[in-house]
């Protein structure tokens, strides 16, 4: 499926926009969180985060690379892509105060023709979102935030970083710990995550962290936090009719989700309703 669009605005215009939404964002004062989600994994402090960002942006580069051979990479004038690149510029300048990393980060994002049902960010900020998800799930501008935000959200936690540390074994973790800040170790860290930080399975708890804290984002955006509600009732509906979606294989849909995500939609209304007012 061909995505080629003519554009009169080159890549770098199209990006600039969201470097400049990151750097708006490290001005932007800090705000108590509303919701409620654990420390971050100190798992992860065992593992580099240059290192682990380093891979999310080669192995994007290469999917990028893949889809633009295969015709399947959304040109800069697709209204598709416009539209996710407009959410995400209202989204970005909230990041920082999750991680004051993503500040510096170069925000990017694709879309890319397949019939998956799937998006992601990778560390580093780098995000992408298939066409399958969009059309199949008919998503809204704040359900499209909703999945946004969630996806942002595990790249701001660096839960992928701290799968990385855990995959290796707790007692081998910690007898190279030291050794990871070496050039060799961190070489071979690099090319094991361009490997794995697509197809990683996060636990229940960074999926409920991820959910808990996409929600605020996309509420302090000025997006609609009931979307978070209806997107994930469509997902258990797509799930039954469909016999699974891609998504929903690292992303699990169950009552729980669904329930927890209501219990916390009124502690984000009031960051909704002020950002529409402002």
């Amino acid at each position: 499926m061909c995505l080629q669009c003519p554009s009169r605005s080159g890549p770098w215009q199209a990006r600039r926009v969201f470097l400049l939404a990151a750097v708006a964002g490290a001005a932007a004062p800090a705000a108590l969180a509303q919701v409620e989600v654990g420390k971050a994994s100190v798992a992860r402090n065992l593992v580099p985060a240059e290192n682990v960002e380093q891979a999310g942006v080669q192995q994007y580069g290469e999917l990028l690379a893949q889809a633009k051979a295969k015709g399947a990479l959304a040109g800069e004038g697709h209204p598709q892509l416009q539209r996710l690149r407009a959410v995400a510029t209202r989204i970005i300048p909230f990041t920082p105060q999750w991680n004051e990393r993503a500040a510096r980060w170069k925000w990017e994002i694709n879309l890319i023709g397949s019939k998956q049902v799937n998006a992601f960010c990778m560390p580093g900020g780098k995000i992408a979102f298939f066409t399958g998800i969009l059309d199949q799930l008919q998503l809204s501008d704040d359900e499209v935030a909703m999945v946004m935000g969630h996806e942002m959200a595990h790249a701001l936690r660096e839960h992928a970083r701290a799968r990385l540390a855990k995959s290796a074994g707790t007692g081998a973790a910690l007898s190279i710990g030291a050794q990871l800040l070496g050039l060799g170790q961190a070489g071979d860290l690099a090319a094991r995550a361009g490997t794995q930080l697509l197809t990683l399975k996060f636990s229940r708890s960074d999926e409920t962290d991820a959910d808990l804290v996409g929600l605020e984002l996309a509420a302090r955006a000025g997006y609609d936090p009931q979307a978070s509600v209806s997107l994930w009732t469509k997902m258990a509906k797509a799930s039954k009719s469909e016999g699974g979606l891609g998504f929903l294989s690292t992303h699990p849909s169950g009552p729980d989700r669904i329930a927890k995500l209501k219990a916390n939609v009124p502690k984000v209304e009031g960051l909704y309703r002020a950002a529409k007012r402002g």
